[in-house]
């Protein structure tokens, strides 16, 4: 793709829409050229359950980001997260046709490779390849061109339900945005907090949102495990509100500020100041009692992540340890808990990779899906134009077919 294309992530979060748009370079960096926020009423746990607050939301997010562009957004890379969403890993299995691995013994043998019973109420987000084995020659990253008779894949498919994909697409289309794919939250935040050293050795992604808490295990530089918890920074917000006897909108500021997930490490003569409801005074309370507020939920949030992690098999070969992002990974003490419950090296991960532009505004991890789904948009139309520089017939068989996909989305009732 050229310089002068510009991609657009849209994180359709449960507490905040976030709209990043970016610039590809050659060498795989991104500038930032505009930013957009704006709260996020409409959605609970990752899924949608307000249609038009959700558009409103994506709306103010969509013109903050075009200010600051300059022009007019009309296509977006776009987030999806929330319990729904499951990973399965599959097998595929084809005759070479020639003695050399073509394009089209590839897609034949994903195709292969897809072809397991799914639900009707489910529909498939991605299909990952993890390694080709041709003849019995295993770890192959791309068999194109090689010599052989056999060609197999191992695959990890990611499927969501179609209602949630749906209503996203909805939104994005009342909106006046135009989808051009759909893509786990998960596994845009890789893209830009992990290193390929990383995802080499073994790595898990662990991405705290408002609603949910996703995880992408990832080990010789592929995905290996997708999962998640119902259970994020939401949560903490309203344990805060009920302890406190706080507004919520106050429990949030309180979070942000004052949260700390680790109690041995506040000062007992520390005070927090927090508003009373009912137009009653604010009160000053010690914030270790904040503290022993938070550290029970990120301990059980943690916790239900570990089981995740033992439930995937992949615990014991995740050697580079676990990064966290999110916006709920910057609570003071995050880290040290996480280590302690995990018991595995841990991280926090901010967008790595930035060229110029605003970097500073999304050098945070509130900002890691929405930046991973530029990285995630940069390679996906630069392996589209590859493979289809050629011919462009089949280009455009391509475009009209994914125009087709979204059509029946937006249409269906």
């Amino acid at each position: 793709m050229s310089k002068s294309e510009l991609l657009v992530g849209l994180d359709i979060g449960t507490t905040k829409i976030c709209t990043v748009v970016g610039e590809a370079n050659e060498d795989g960096t991104i500038n930032i050229v505009g930013v957009g926020t704006s709260p996020s009423t409409g959605l609970r746990k990752g899924v949608v359950i307000n249609i038009e607050q959700t558009v409103q939301s994506i709306r103010q997010a969509v013109e903050e980001a075009e200010a600051m562009v300059g022009c007019e957004i009309g296509s977006v890379y776009a987030g999806i997260a929330g319990s729904h969403i499951k990973g399965t890993n599959s097998h595929g299995v084809i005759a070479i046709k020639g003695g050399e691995v073509s394009q089209k013994d590839i897609d034949r043998v994903l195709d292969a490779a897809k072809a397991v019973a799914i639900p009707l109420d489910r529909d498939v987000l991605h299909i990952l390849p993890q390694e080709y084995i041709v003849d019995d020659q295993r770890g192959i990253i791309d068999p194109l061109g090689m010599a052989g008779v056999r060609l197999e894949v191992n695959v990890h498919i990611v499927t969501g339900a179609v209602a949630s994909a749906q209503n996203i697409l909805r939104s994005c289309t009342k909106s006046n945005l135009d989808v051009t794919d759909i893509v786990l939250e998960a596994l845009a935040s890789s893209k830009a907090i992990s290193t390929e050293e990383e995802r080499e050795i073994g790595v898990a992604i662990v991405d705290i949102g408002g609603g949910t808490s996703d995880i992408a295990i990832f080990a010789n530089n592929a995905i290996k495990y997708t999962g998640g918890v119902s259970l994020g920074g939401q949560n903490l917000t309203n344990d805060i509100a009920f302890g406190l006897r706080t507004p919520m909108s106050a429990a949030e500021k309180i979070k942000v500020k004052y949260g700390c997930c680790l109690g041995e490490i506040v000062s007992p003569e520390e005070t927090i100041e927090v508003p009373s409801v009912g137009g009653r005074p604010s009160r000053h309370v010690a914030r270790q009692v904040l503290a022993a507020i938070c550290e029970p939920r990120m301990e059980e949030i943690f916790y239900l992540i570990d089981q995740e992690l033992e439930k995937s098999g992949y615990k014991r070969k995740i050697g580079a340890g676990v990064v966290l992002t999110g916006g709920s990974s910057l609570i003071e003490g995050a880290q040290e808990l996480a280590e302690q419950v995990f018991g595995l090296p841990t991280r926090i991960g901010s967008p790595q990779n930035l060229g110029a532009g605003f970097v500073d505004m999304v050098h945070n991890p509130k900002f890691a899906t929405a930046v991973g789904l530029l990285f995630y948009g940069a390679e996906k139309e630069n392996i589209t134009e590859t493979l289809y520089s050629e011919t462009g017939n089949e280009k455009t068989m391509f475009t009209r077919m994914l125009s087709h996909m979204k059509k029946w989305f937006t249409e269906i009732k």
